[in-house]
């Protein structure tokens, strides 16, 4: 069985885990703190970041775009419409140029600020950087995600999915990250009915189940978060 290192609340990582259950992979899920850089993780990916993939030869694979391009290559021939990159290479463009933008500068701008603000610094040490969340940072990001939404209602409004016709590695990224905003009652959803529209279509999706059922400690999730009629 492949073995998944990762953390609940690493926007990354939940972008691997829908992944692996939308192709019907079974993984062990090894629970990581980011900040504590054990010595086991470092020795197979010396970078430290999450998540990690070890397939079932033992293969690591290190990162979320890696580990999205791996599983491309070695399960999306056999996938035909439901490939998550598409065949043609202006497809295939475009969903990487949106999971770039996702798990780059979404995550820059917006995930990784308030996942660390609000949720990583409760669990972490003092000498490690735990701490009252930074409200400076959490307004930023709170400011961020609002054009970042306006620009998934853009990309919905002349599309099925974002990168296209078929679901891809864009709305993977694109939700996995939005749901770390989300469980933290960030989002402006009735700013653009449109995006909202579209994440309910992916928070209904099966793949999404065990994402939903994530708690932190002590925080409950925004009252809508689990719902999925909104």
């Amino acid at each position: 069985m492949a073995i998944l290192h990762h953390h609940p609340f690493c926007p990354h990582s939940r972008f691997v885990r829908l992944i692996l259950a939308e192709l019907g992979i079974e993984a062990e899920l090894v629970e990581e703190k980011p900040w504590e850089r054990r010595v086991p993780l470092l020795e197979l990916n010396p970078a430290g970041n999450l998540p990690l993939l070890l397939d079932d030869s033992g293969l690591a694979v290190p990162g979320p775009a890696v580990i999205a391009e791996y599983l491309d290559d070695t399960r999306g021939p056999t996938l035909g419409d439901r490939r998550f990159l598409p065949q043609d290479p202006a497809g295939r463009v475009e969903v990487r140029r949106l999971v770039d933008w996702f798990l780059g500068k979404f995550h820059g701008e917006v995930s990784d600020y308030l996942a660390t603000e609000k949720i990583y610094k409760r669990f972490m040490p003092l000498e490690l950087g735990g701490g009252p969340p930074d409200m400076s940072a959490i307004r930023a990001a709170r400011a961020n995600v609002r054009y970042h939404l306006k620009y998934i209602g853009y990309l919905i409004a002349t599309r099925n999915w974002l990168a296209g016709r078929h679901l891809s590695y864009a709305d993977l990224a694109a939700a996995a990250h939005l749901s770390i905003v989300d469980y933290l009652g960030d989002v402006p959803w009735d700013e653009d009915e449109t995006a909202k529209h579209w994440y309910a279509r992916i928070k209904s999706r099966p793949s999404f189940r065990t994402l939903l059922a994530d708690r932190v400690p002590g925080m409950a999730p925004w009252e809508h978060y689990d719902n999925l009629d909104f």
